[in-house]
């Protein structure tokens, strides 16, 4: 079975040129097949405090109105996503950029939760694998913003983390999938404050009592849910940390375990 690494690049380093530059000359030089996919929410939250917007989180997930639903598709899929492309083609990677509506490549239901009304955003329910495998086949790295549709017409602002999971779910039916979310930490912190404080490896057990303590919270739990779902349907390998990591064998990073 072909080997696949997805990695899943977090705002921060999108927001810093610099380190978004050393990020791509690193992932250009991943062998094999390989799937991008980013967010890009504090550039999408500034854009919108431009024009006058409040945005709105619950447990580290957007609040999306119509406004607000505008903005996410002009920045994840239209500026974010073009650049990135662009300077992985200077890279001789050659890159084509996606929202789950094109080639209906990931469609989504909006989502209906009990008590919060999120908006326009989507909860993925299925992932075009063989289109997918076709373009990894074809020599293309597919680069995946964090916009899906609901396959009537709609687009729908979707979590990243949960995007790079879904993909991974999906291809890994016919690859040998490894998931790296990589962003400007080292892994996942006991101590957001100190870098020092890595937890190399994480299970299930380990992760119950860590929420329970308080010691992990906000962002990290849905990233870290969308790993555990992941390992439980097939994802052969999960990593976390900085973007180091994807050069640096021996960089320290978190290794996500049942």
């Amino acid at each position: 079975m072909n080997k696949l690494s997805i990695i899943k690049i977090g705002g921060n380093i999108i927001d810093n040129p610099t380190e978004l530059a050393q990020f791509l000359t690193d992932f250009s030089k991943i062998e094999g097949n390989k799937i991008l996919v980013h967010g890009g929410g504090k550039s999408a939250t500034k854009m919108a405090q431009s024009i006058g917007l409040v945005p709105q989180m619950i447990d580290g997930r957007r609040i999306t109105d119509a406004p607000m639903l505008d903005v996410v598709v002009m920045i994840y899929a239209g500026e974010i996503n073009k650049n990135v492309v662009a300077q992985l083609q200077a890279h001789n990677t050659n890159a084509i950029g996606f929202s789950g509506a094109d080639g209906n490549l990931i469609q989504s239901t909006k989502r209906n939760h009990p008590t919060i009304d999120y908006g326009f955003v989507g909860d993925v329910q299925k992932v075009n694998t063989p289109l997918l495998e076709t373009l990894l086949n074809s020599g293309i790295t597919p680069v995946f913003c964090a916009i899906t549709h609901d396959g009537q017409g709609q687009l729908l602002n979707t979590n990243a983390d949960t995007i790079a999971s879904e993909l991974a779910i999906a291809t890994s039916e016919v690859f040998d999938v490894t998931l790296t979310y990589c962003f400007e930490k080292a892994g996942v912190l006991t101590d957001v404050e100190d870098e020092n404080s890595v937890i190399q490896q994480i299970n299930s057990a380990l992760y119950s009592k860590l929420k329970e303590e308080g010691a992990i919270h906000s962002g990290m739990i849905p990233k870290l849910d969308n790993c555990f779902n992941s390992l439980s349907k097939g994802v052969q390998k999960i990593r976390i940390g900085h973007h180091r990591m994807l050069q640096n064998t021996n960089a320290i990073c978190t290794t996500i375990e049942l």
